[in-house]
Parts: C-alpha cells; sequence; structure tokens
C-alpha cells in the first residue's frame, strides 16, 4: 500500500526545483517554436493560396457558364416569329434545357475544383491520402449500390437532355405516360395528360420515347360514307374543303402541304371509310384534325352526301304483296275430289212407324 501511495507520488508532475531548470525548459519551448515557425507560416500561406485560387477559378467558371447559357438564350429570339423559328424548339424549352446543361457544368465544375483543392490542403497538413481514398471509394461503391434508382435516373436525364430528347411543350409516349411536357429535370420529367392530369415519370424509367413535336405532324381524318354513296364526287368534296381550309388564317400557317385524299381505308357491308391526310406544324396536328371534320362533315352535308353506315329501316326490301296471300289448294275446287271427299253426308229418308 505504501509502495504504491510512492509510486504515485513520483508519477505526478512535479514544480521545476530551481530557476535554472525553469529557464530552460523555456529557452527549450522558444527553441521549438522559433525553430517551425516558419513552417506554420509557409503551411498556412500555401493553404490560404490554394483556397483562394480555388474560391477564384470556381467563380470565374460559373460565371462563364452562365453567360455562356444566357447567350445560348439570346440566340433563339431573334429566330421568334420567322419562318425558321417555326422549325426551330420554342423559347422554353430551350430555355429549361440551357439551364439543365448549365446547372450540370456548374455543379460538376464545383466538384472538381472544390474537391482538388480539398485533397491538395490535406497533402500540406501531411496527412495520409490513402487510406482517406480508399475509404471513399468503399463508400461510393457502397452508395452507388444502394442509390442506384437516383444515380440511374439522374444519368438518364443528363442523356436526354444533352442528346435533345424532348422538351417543353413537346406532346410525346414515353410508355408509362402519354401526354405534354410542361418540365424537365434531371431526375424527373413532368407530363400534362390528355384528361389534365400531372404525370411525374423517373428518367431511369423511360424505356422508349416517342416525340409527336419534332419536326412535323401528320393530321388524319377517317370520313365514313355509305357504300352507295358516289366515291368521286365524294373525293372532290372533301379535297375542295382543305384547299379552303388550307388558305384561310391561321391554318394557311399550321398546314405545311395540300391535305391529301389518300383513298378508301377500308370497306365493309354498309360503310366505306375515306382517309384524309394533311402535314401540319409540329403539335398541330390535333387542332388540324378537328377543324378538318368539321368543315368536311359541312361539305358533305352541303352536297347531300349521307355519312355514317347505311340503317335498318332503309336497308329493308318492300313488302311482298303476295306474302299474305294464301297457297293454291285442290280444296278450293268444289268439283275436285278432294272437296267432293270432303262434302257433308245428305241425310238419308225419314222412316215412319
Amino acid at each position: 500500500m505504501f509502495r504504491s501511495a510512492a509510486l504515485a507520488a513520483d508519477s505526478t508532475p512535479r514544480p521545476p526545483t530551481s530557476l535554472d531548470e525553469a529557464q530552460r525548459t523555456a529557452n527549450d519551448a522558444a527553441g521549438w517554436v522559433e525553430q517551425n515557425w516558419s513552417v506554420w507560416l509557409g503551411n498556412g500561406l500555401r493553404i490560404i493560396l490554394i483556397l483562394v485560387i480555388a474560391v477564384a477559378m470556381r467563380s470565374l467558371i460559373r460565371r462563364g457558364i452562365t453567360q455562356l447559357i444566357a447567350r445560348m438564350n439570346r440566340t433563339t429570339h431573334h429566330f421568334d416569329g420567322t419562318a425558321l423559328g417555326s422549325l426551330l424548339v420554342n423559347a422554353e424549352r430551350r430555355r429549361q434545357r440551357s439551364e439543365a446543361i448549365g446547372s450540370v457544368l456548374r455543379s460538376v465544375a464545383s466538384f472538381l475544383i472544390m474537391g482538388t483543392a480539398a485533397l491538395t490542403v490535406l497533402s500540406v497538413l501531411k496527412i495520409n491520402l490513402a487510406p482517406l481514398l480508399a475509404s471513399a471509394g468503399v463508400a461510393g461503391v457502397a452508395i452507388g449500390f444502394g442509390a442506384r434508382n437516383l444515380v440511374t435516373d439522374f444519368l438518364s436525364g443528363v442523356f436526354m437532355i444533352l442528346e435533345d430528347q424532348y422538351g417543353v411543350g413537346d406532346e410525346i409516349d414515353a410508355g408509362v405516360a402519354t401526354g405534354t411536357v410542361i418540365e424537365v429535370g434531371l431526375r424527373v420529367t413532368k407530363l400534362r395528360g390528355p384528361n389534365g392530369a400531372i404525370w411525374y415519370v423517373r428518367n431511369g424509367e423511360v424505356k422508349r420515347i416517342g416525340n409527336l413535336s419534332q419536326g412535323w405532324s401528320m393530321a388524319e381524318v377517317d370520313v365514313s360514307l355509305r357504300y352507295d354513296e358516289d366515291l368521286d364526287r365524294a373525293r372532290e368534296i372533301i379535297a375542295s374543303a382543305g384547299q379552303d381550309m388550307a388558305k384561310a388564317a391561321p391554318w394557311d400557317e399550321k398546314i405545311w402541304e395540300p391535305v391529301e385524299v389518300m383513298g378508301l381505308d377500308s370497306v365493309s357491308l354498309d360503310s366505306v371509310v375515306v382517309r384524309v391526310q394533311a402535314k401540319t406544324a409540329p403539335g398541330e396536328a390535333s387542332g388540324v384534325e378537328r377543324e378538318l371534320r368539321w368543315r368536311i362533315k359541312q361539305a358533305l352535308d352541303t352536297a347531300g352526301i349521307r355519312m355514317g353506315v347505311v340503317q335498318a329501316a332503309d336497308a329493308a326490301p318492300a313488302a311482298d304483296p303476295t306474302a299474305t296471300v294464301a297457297a293454291p289448294s285442290a280444296l278450293g275446287n268444289p268439283a275436285s275430289p278432294q272437296s267432293m271427299a270432303t262434302a257433308p253426308i245428305p241425310p238419308g229418308p225419314v222412316l215412319g212407324k
């Protein structure tokens, strides 16, 4: 017990026993500081310089990307309202696409610059980066497996935007949903469905894209006529209605080629279907189809050409006047043997009592 107490007393720090020892200790500390202060100062200045360069490079690169995107957006306004502008993507679509690309580029630039600066600072501080990089690699693999759907959505969105597969205002068929694109993001695309519903489609879920608004659209109208109508006359009337429509505003800008009567699309026992087509501006096919049906219906009604199928009342044949007449019979002739055989037996003589 006394031995452990003595050892504990020896292990406790004791003040310097003399002024010379205290002075020697202070001189050693001052010498150590004097010996290393230049290293500290040099490392501090290097770290500050690295951070200043990284922040300046990040600011310049992000500003350059922003100006480039703004210049891309300004060039589209010069074509608005021109014939070339109708062939190009609309301003909102191009703006969102350029903004998405700019956001991706700014994020990548910030990650690369600040990540490189952080690794450089750690190397200045004499920190071994090998375990850190190995741990970061393992963590990246784990995060990649755990959030693979998120990574898939992000990468799919990047390539969709870079390849300009669709944009705001386009009518697309994404397989899982169909509608008009109202917003394009790196992870989710918003669609406005035909019934007004908003569909949020993950970019990674899209396996195929059918864009109905790029280049030009095709308006198709099927006209059902009765089988006994004059098809040549109906062709002339339908073609005339299409020509009148193509000359009237605003359809003269939406219809790019003359309305064509393609011919019979189908033939049945009670009706025939005539196919009518017209090449239109992108996204204008549905409106052209509705107006074309309206005009064709009015023109056919004015010409007296009946549409639809033959009704049952119209198709019924006239009644046969002999249908109610009984078939001839041998019993109708009283002199025939059949009539004689069926004559009643005359009564015999009355016998008296």
